[in-house]
């Protein structure tokens, strides 16, 4: 019996462990989390809760955990990069984890070093940006990019889900505000009166605001090549699979710089009808199973098989067409 663990994940991975049994039914899902009466309880077969620590604290864990629960398979979220770190002391138990190498991980997470290392590597599609660490470093990159562009944006380099992104926006009063969703908007006063507060604070980028359509491609090395499901995603959380060249030359471009061998998500906007690379995600995506269902192909399925040395057939399907996904209700 092949024993599978996932770790304190989103709630979307209640679909990547469905994905995995509907085509391994064999399979033995253990999952953990810090709440007891989280949703994915209800699709694995054992369950427990995980203690709240952090870093070397939490990999000690992981390994523990994967010794006495005999894990063939571990699929990490919570602390992806201490564990991949370490990933040499599970290989060591015999457990195969589905990250990357440190070294990639580690810039990629980091999207001043990742948009650094992608421009050395001859990626085409960077953004323009400006890295700043004080007030008076923002004021200047502001100044110079807003002679440029007609719509400036901010986000921290380390960031997840795009928390920190901000559209400065100097026009936030009046009946058209109204229509406006403000929490990702700030004026450019109250930003520097915000970062005010700290003399240095963490590195934040300063870009143009890519405006336009948003596709996110998830994607897995394969022996017969590179799975790529691209979508264009919208804020209705209606998608449309859409097999466009420029996205799959780009993407095709960045993965050649990367050589990711697990599941992750690579990301882009178009501004001015150019798809600009935003970020890889060293993960599958929230949203993978839309990607799947359309294309039909089980990205989840085939990375797990991949890791325990089973090469998977595939072909995908590239008719061009909206998916969504709705909630119902999961008795906990």
């Amino acid at each position: 019996m092949i024993k599978i663990w996932l770790n304190h994940w989103f709630s979307a991975a209640y679909n990547i462990i469905t994905m995995i049994k509907q085509d391994n039914p064999d399979f033995h899902i253990i999952g953990t989390n810090e709440n007891q009466r989280s949703a994915l309880a209800t699709v694995c077969d054992e369950w427990y809760v995980e203690p709240v620590v952090k870093g070397d604290e939490y990999v000690d864990y992981c390994l523990s955990f994967c010794e006495k629960h005999e894990v063939d398979v571990f699929m990490p979220r919570r602390e992806m990069l201490s564990i991949s770190r370490r990933k040499a002391e599970f290989e060591t138990i015999g457990v195969k984890v589905m990250v990357d190498d440190f070294e990639i991980v580690n810039i990629l997470n980091h999207k001043d070093s990742a948009y650094e290392l992608l421009k050395k590597r001859g990626v085409s599609t960077i953004p323009e940006y400006i890295i700043v660490t004080n007030v008076s470093s923002f004021q200047d990159a502001y100044a110079a990019l807003e002679k440029r562009y007609q719509e400036i944006c901010i986000k921290f380099v380390h960031d997840e889900g795009g928390k920190s992104y901000r559209l400065i926006d100097n026009n936030r009063k009046g009946y058209s505000a109204l229509f406006k969703k403000q929490n990702t908007r700030m004026t450019y006063d109250a930003i520097v009166e915000a970062l005010s507060e700290r003399e240095t604070f963490s590195p934040l980028m300063v870009m143009p605001n890519l405006s336009e359509e948003e596709i996110s491609v998830d994607c897995l090395k394969t022996s017969k090549g590179l799975i790529m499901l691209p979508r264009i995603k919208d804020t209705s959380r209606i998608e449309k699979l859409c097999f466009r060249d420029d996205i799959l030359e780009r993407t095709q471009e960045v993965y050649d710089a990367i050589q990711l061998e697990c599941p992750c998500n690579i990301q882009f906007k178009y501004l001015k009808g150019i798809p600009y690379f935003l970020e890889v995600n060293t993960r599958m995506s929230g949203g993978v199973q839309m990607a799947c269902m359309a294309g039909k192909v089980n990205i989840p399925s085939i990375a797990v098989n991949k890791l325990l040395g089973v090469e998977k057939d595939w072909k995908i399907n590239k008719e061009e067409q909206y998916v969504t996904h709705v909630e119902v209700p999961v008795i906990l």
